[in-house]
């Protein structure tokens, strides 16, 4: 098949559309398509609720992580609010059998991945590395380095289609992991071994307290895939319908063989970048009052409603749900929590090397030494 050229000799079926994918405008009214982007079409109104109402859970659920921290039930927390639409979309746009990667700002979507939440946020308290099954649920534990969970993501994906298998990988990765060596090495790695990975940018315009416009200068992280032969796309990541219609052509992209996908979400974290951090010192309130105009929650709330998909009882009844989970998280993590140090040697490696045997015995004998002292 011959490839058709861009401008400049880009290929122009890799390129984004020039601006971002929209379904829905931010008041929840369909979105007029420009010509010259792609098409996609808008998702069922089943679906829609669908999503709707993941968003409404998952954004009820991060208040309260948010809330524990406060009350000293968990170390640290980065807030979602915000970028319910990426997540919940992105998400419900796999299935089980396929691959997740997540940063440490994806509970969101270990929520809807449906992992417990209180398993979810064992890293964030400090009990562990990973309170989860990454296996059973086909979901790598939450990554703290940026973009190295890329590189598994594109390693994994590469394996699975080794096997024969059509399952694809879907790794989460901030706008300021893009300038993350690792970020070009996945990239890469994917498009030379056709690897069936999705690359989910949420571009939330600041890297802790870095602007996106002092760490890059593409026009768009959505470019980036450009330079390695990988399909890309940009959207409204506040738009739910559209990371839908987007992620849907992304996963039928990677699992019929096609290779990698990127897409870049241009969305906003409503919260501070963790509850350690001061946002008021590098963002305006002007500034966070003109996203919570593009709210995707209630932007896709009132364009369901105003189809008459959704209606007063519809909302109490997941409103209703979110509050019983949330209720149901606060008092278990509420509970101290029962730890066992000698687990950090569990599951590091099939066989302990000598050197961790050492160390074993070295924390077990810690630990007698402090029993006997207490007894």
């Amino acid at each position: 098949m011959e490839t058709t050229l861009a401008p400049g000799g880009v290929a122009a079926h890799l390129l984004p559309s020039p601006r971002p994918v929209q379904l829905l405008d931010p008041d929840g009214s369909l979105a007029e398509q420009p010509t010259d982007a792609h098409h996609y079409e808008l998702p069922s109104a089943e679906r829609l609720l669908h999503v709707w109402r993941g968003m409404v859970i998952g954004r009820r659920l991060d208040v309260q992580s948010t809330a524990l921290t406060k009350q000293g039930r968990l170390a640290v927390y980065p807030s979602s609010r915000g970028q319910e639409a990426c997540q919940v979309g992105a998400v419900q746009a796999i299935t089980e059998r396929d691959w997740m990667f997540p940063t440490y700002r994806e509970s969101v979507a270990l929520f809807t991945r449906g992992v417990d939440p209180v398993e979810a946020l064992t890293l964030l308290r400090g009990d562990a590395h990973c309170g989860y099954d990454p296996i059973a649920h086909r979901t790598a534990p939450q990554c703290t380095p940026l973009s190295t969970q890329l590189v598994h993501a594109a390693g994994a994906a590469y394996g699975e289609k080794r096997r024969g298998s059509d399952a694809v990988a879907l790794a989460f990765i901030g706008d300021g992991a893009t300038s993350e060596g690792d970020f070009h090495e996945a990239l890469n790695f994917a498009a030379v071994f056709s690897a069936p990975v999705i690359f989910f940018v949420q571009n939330n315009k600041y890297a802790i307290s870095v602007p996106l416009a002092k760490q890059s200068k593409a026009p768009a992280l959505a470019y980036k895939g450009i330079g390695y032969g990988i399909r890309s796309e940009q959207i409204d990541g506040n738009d739910p319908a559209a990371v839908l219609a987007v992620m849907d052509a992304a996963v039928e992209h990677a699992r019929s063989g096609n290779g990698p996908f990127l897409i870049e979400a241009h969305t906003y974290r409503m919260d501070a970048h963790t509850n350690a951090d001061d946002a008021s010192r590098y963002r305006t309130a002007d500034e966070v009052s003109a996203w919570l105009a593009k709210d995707p929650l209630s932007r896709l709330q009132t364009y369901l409603t105003a189809g008459g998909h959704l209606d007063d009882a519809g909302v109490r009844d997941a409103e209703q749900e979110a509050e019983e989970r949330a209720a149901d998280l606060r008092d278990r993590m509420n509970a101290e929590p029962q730890v066992d140090p000698m687990s950090l040697f569990d599951h590091v490696f099939a066989e302990r090397t000598p050197q961790q045997q050492e160390q074993r015995a070295m924390v077990q004998a810690e630990l007698h030494a402090e029993s006997e002292e207490q007894a």
